[in-house]
């Protein structure tokens, strides 16, 4: 961090809550939660996600904030924070923003917290509607200065991220770089109990196998005993007639 970060005045308090729900309802705290863990899980190391979390960019004014769905910031440590302070990050806004619509959202809301992310320097920003199952997006155009609309979302990928979107109605449709859809929470686990099952059976196909080979063992045993009880050596080889 820099020598010179910004110090807010004695007695401003920038709360790490504020006071407006995650999520409107189970659908849009679906989205959120699958966003921020399948990101969290294929970001680079050096990268922080985080979801449902305050960011406030001016040390002398703690109603500049805003606290996006999900966003991800590059080149910062992993670890807890209750929330998102840019001059105590080495003045590093993040990088990447999701939103995820609820019903209450409007588009004016919408685009004043878009307006906000760019201003503060972000480069990628996207929308999720889960009612429809559909994204806007739009990524800072480095000549410009400005953000550019992306024309269709359907298999566009992320510059910073490299995920890559498409459309399905009423679902979170998104791929992780190596081309892995991603899962919710529900998803993994039954993934997760398929894959114990396979093994079990496999392990006790590899019991039974094996317990055939004692069976088969033991009755070779029992016959060559007969075979010696008879007179007859059973490893003698036996002459052609």
């Amino acid at each position: 961090m820099s020598g010179n970060r910004p110090v807010p005045p004695f007695g401003l308090v920038f709360p790490d809550s504020d006071g407006q729900p995650m999520a409107e309802n189970t659908r849009q705290y679906e989205a959120i939660v699958t966003l921020k863990g399948n990101i969290e899980a294929f970001a680079p190391r050096t990268a922080f996600v985080a979801g449902d979390h305050l960011i406030y960019v001016d040390p002398q004014n703690p109603a500049a904030r805003q606290a996006p769905d999900v966003y991800v910031a590059f080149d910062r440590p992993r670890r807890h924070r209750g929330s998102y302070k840019v001059w105590e990050e080495n003045n590093v806004f993040p990088q990447v923003i999701f939103e995820v619509l609820g019903p209450s959202n409007t588009a004016a809301e919408m685009r004043d917290k878009r307006r906000f992310y760019f201003n503060q320097g972000a480069e990628e920003y996207y929308e999720f509607d889960p009612e429809a199952g559909t994204w806007i997006g739009f990524v800072l155009n480095a000549e410009t200065g400005l953000p550019d609309q992306i024309k269709t979302m359907d298999d566009f990928a992320s510059p910073r991220l490299g995920m890559r979107f498409a459309f399905r109605p009423l679902e979170l449709l998104v791929y992780r770089p190596d081309g892995s859809r991603f899962l919710s929470f529900q998803e993994i686990n039954d993934l997760a109990e398929a894959e114990r099952q396979r093994a079990e059976a496999e392990r006790q196909r590899a019991d039974d196998a094996r317990q055939q080979v004692e069976r088969q063992r033991d009755e070779n045993d029992r016959l060559r005993h007969l075979l010696r009880a008879a007179g007859i050596d059973p490893d003698k080889p036996v002459s052609p007639p």
